[in-house]
């Protein structure tokens, strides 16, 4: 009688690429036969999408306050509330019992407005009287006659003197409706220099982004944010700050600013913690299993021990995207809902 020979089985534990994940090694000489001896334990083939995602904490609020300034002189006589929604034309402040009102745009006025004044800043100022309601001129980069006409019926309205210029003494820009945040003076300073700060009116999310993970992090990008109470929004990257800061001994973080997109309901405290999601790359539909049931086999490539009808057998399979700790995996032979081993 002949002695037959079998089939050596070495199985070792390695680590399985970046995921640093425990692996099996298989080298054998041949296919081995199923054997009785089933795996530790066991998991299901699953079929779903998989995607990458980062998920990072942030704050939900109205993004960093502003500085404003006044050049008003005289003494403060009124304060709006810490809180409250100004919008262009609106008043800030009161010198005086004068209106310091508030302008629209993105450029300072940073010069008086008069007949004969041309520039950018003259467009931006008459969009704004446009706006307030007022006509007889036309909107451009010269401030004529006309406008200065038009002027005067707004200054006669707001209680200041019809002159028909514009100057700083009271009027001061912003990009548009704003919030105040703090105010930085009381009834009774001087109305000249930093008497306010203010923000924006739309709620925002700002997160800390670790600054070697924070590629995903862009202009116009999408994420979806987890609001307090459960809820869900969507969201859209609006600012990424130009460098990375940390203190000495933390890992550097790049500010992201994301604004909620649609008419999101914040549900509960507008100042309160949420949690950002990113979802990079993803794949539809594909099968897929815990990166630990991935054997790395001898002769190169991945495959799963199938278990069924009480023996085991390995089977060959292609490996593709990893996320949320699994991985999407193909082959011949391979079908949603096959038990396969895992790691003891």
């Amino acid at each position: 009688m002949t002695r037959r020979t079998t089939a050596a089985l070495l199985v070792t534990l390695v680590t399985l690429g970046a995921a640093g994940t425990a692996a099996a090694i298989l080298g054998r000489e041949k296919e081995p036969e199923p054997t009785p001896d089933g795996p530790a334990a066991t998991t299901t083939v699953r079929r779903q999408t998989l995607a990458e995602q980062i998920k990072i904490d942030g704050s939900l609020g109205y993004g960093d306050p502003a500085p404003m300034r006044s050049g008003a002189t005289g003494t403060v006589t009124w304060l709006p509330k810490e809180t409250a929604t100004i919008r262009p034309g609106g008043t800030l402040l009161r010198v005086d019992n004068r209106p310091v009102v508030l302008l629209g745009g993105v450029l300072p006025l940073y010069r008086p407005l008069a007949p004969g004044t041309e520039g950018p800043d003259v467009r931006q100022f008459e969009r704004n009287l446009r706006a307030f309601g007022y006509d007889g001129f036309t909107v451009d980069d010269e401030y004529t006659a006309s406008t200065a006409q038009a002027v005067r019926r707004w200054q006669e309205r707001l209680g200041l003197p019809r002159t028909g210029t514009v100057t700083t003494s009271w009027a001061v820009v912003a990009p548009g409706s704003i919030r105040i945040a703090e105010l930085k003076v009381r009834i009774g300073d001087p109305g000249t220099g930093a008497v306010l700060t203010y923000t924006g009116t739309a709620a925002v999310v700002t997160v800390k982004a670790p600054a070697a993970d924070a590629a995903w992090a862009a202009p116009g990008v999408k994420v979806s944010v987890a609001l307090p109470g459960g809820k869900q929004a969507s969201g859209k990257v609006k600012h990424v700050g130009a460098r990375a800061t940390g203190a000495e001994g933390e890992d550097p973080t790049v500010p992201v600013t994301i604004a909620l997109t649609g008419r999101p309901d914040t549900g509960g405290p507008r100042e309160s913690p949420v949690e950002v999601t990113y979802t990079g790359r993803q794949r539809n539909d594909v099968l897929t299993v815990p990166v630990p049931a991935l054997l790395a086999l001898a002769d190169g490539g991945y495959g799963l021990q199938v278990v069924e009808n009480g023996t085991s057998r390995y089977l060959a399979v292609q490996v593709g995207m990893f996320a949320e700790g699994r991985a999407e995996v193909s082959g011949s032979g391979l079908a949603e809902g096959m038990t396969v081993g895992m790691p003891a």
